[in-house]
């Protein structure tokens, strides 16, 4: 396989796993608003909206909850930042940085699943604060990984533009095929919001945490195995440019023996 066909074969993987991370997103928001307050994580201009309605209803309780996942997304976008750096010359399709990154979201969230099992699927007070902005928090994170990508217009939690672009591209006679990510993306959201507001709807909150942990942890296994098999490449590529200097060597020694 050659060096170009693996960056698309990474590629295609890289936007699967952003699909993939759409359905925690969504998951999480529905959970947010249905059961920890009705704050958005990861939607901050649709929560800078609903801080201005708490003010206009004088809803102290409804203004907190917001300042905390605002607070919580902020701190988590700084911190995936500081994980996951900037870009440097000849990192690849996929940067370790980023797998870092979903690292500890991963690790964020298998908090946040501890403290909605020891509460019993029904957190309240502190316990209702406290996961929402474990929620934000890790959402924040996820925002800074998949950015680190540099694909322009690549998000898994805020996706107006991704609508916006969808829409516009079409309107002007674009291919579906083109936009195909997009629209996965949205699907995905919507998945991920559908299935935990029927598990919550169904009273099975045992289960909730898992739609957004599984899919997040198959993107970090698939992130590994990125990781590994480039490395793996890496690896053969140096090998196979000094067995051409070795080969050249001889090459040169023979020429010079025949002379």
């Amino acid at each position: 396989m050659t060096h170009r066909s693996d960056d698309t074969a990474v590629r295609r993987l890289r936007d699967g796993a952003a699909v993939t991370l759409a359905i925690t997103s969504g998951a999480t928001d529905a959970i947010s608003i249905l059961t920890l307050g009705g704050a958005f994580t990861s939607v901050m201009t649709g929560n800078l909206v609903l801080l201005g309605v708490s003010i206009g209803h004088a809803d102290s309780g409804l203004a907190r909850q917001i300042g905390v996942a605002v607070i919580g997304y902020i701190a988590g976008c700084a911190v995936g930042a500081r994980i996951t750096g900037t870009p440097a010359h000849g990192e690849g399709v996929w940067p370790g940085a980023v797998t870092r990154g979903l690292a500890v979201e991963a690790g964020l969230f298998s908090l946040y699943a501890a403290g909605w099992w020891a509460a019993g699927g029904r957190p309240s007070g502190a316990a209702t604060a406290a996961l929402l902005g474990l929620c934000a928090l890790a959402l924040g994170i996820q925002s800074s990984s998949v950015n680190r990508f540099g694909v322009m217009g690549l998000s898994t939690t805020y996706l107006t533009g991704t609508l916006t672009t969808l829409v516009i591209r079409l309107a002007n006679g674009g291919r579906f095929r083109d936009v195909a990510r997009h629209f996965l993306l949205l699907v995905a959201l919507l998945s991920g919001a559908a299935i935990a507001t029927a598990l919550l709807a169904l009273q099975v909150r045992a289960v909730v945490p898992l739609v957004q942990l599984v899919p997040l942890g198959a993107v970090v296994v698939i992130a590994t195995t990125v990781a590994a098999a480039s490395r793996l490449g890496r690896v053969r590529q140096v090998s196979h440019r000094r067995n051409q200097r070795s080969v050249r060597a001889v090459r040169r020694l023979a020429d010079r023996k025949t002379q």
